[in-house]
């Protein structure tokens, strides 16, 4: 049997909003067929759980996707469950200026070495990628701001409680407690 094929696609785009802005949108993952053509649909089940329908007319797949890294404002990592469980991900983000982001996609597949899967694998291309982060730039810099937010932990696959913020008093410089 013939060796697994390894596919590794990296793109990077600029967005005129502040980083956060960026973020917010990208866990808004139900918004992504708004402006992303290749994405028909995406459920989120658990906060580290999704399940995907991509492709165009016909020629769609559904699939299963675990966040396994998410830090905000920075990264969000994930991997394909079941028959996509030779496909990773991550989007890295870093601020630039106050109102100006980079967003790199890192992509890579590993095409198991069987004729079914080869025959109904969507390659995934740098144009198509750069095509999608190109149309998520016009809708982000089009709205100004993003739509919703998680601003969740996951680590190792597992979702860390979120981190209260501290009482403030309503007086600057006066103490709480």
């Amino acid at each position: 049997m013939p060796a697994a094929a390894a596919q590794s696609v990296e793109e990077a785009i600029e967005v005129a909003v502040p980083v956060h802005t960026a973020y917010n949108q990208w866990t808004q993952f139900k918004t992504f067929p708004r402006f992303m053509r290749w994405v028909r649909g995406v459920e989120q089940l658990r906060p580290n759980l999704t399940r995907w329908e991509i492709g165009t007319g016909w020629a769609t797949r559904t699939y299963m996707a675990e966040v396994v890294e998410q830090h905000p404002d920075e990264l969000i990592a994930w991997q394909g469950l079941g028959r996509w469980a030779g496909h990773r991900g991550e989007v890295a983000f870093r601020a630039l200026a106050p109102n100006r982001t980079e967003i790199v996609v890192r992509l890579r597949s590993v095409a198991r070495p069987t004729r079914r899967h080869l025959l109904h694998r969507t390659p995934v291309t740098p144009r198509l990628i750069r095509s999608e982060l190109a149309r998520f730039k016009q809708f982000i810099e089009g709205v100004g701001q993003e739509s919703g937010a998680w601003r969740g932990v996951i680590r190792k696959g597992q979702v860390w409680p979120q981190e209260e913020k501290p009482p403030r008093s309503r007086v600057a410089g006066w103490p709480v407690g």
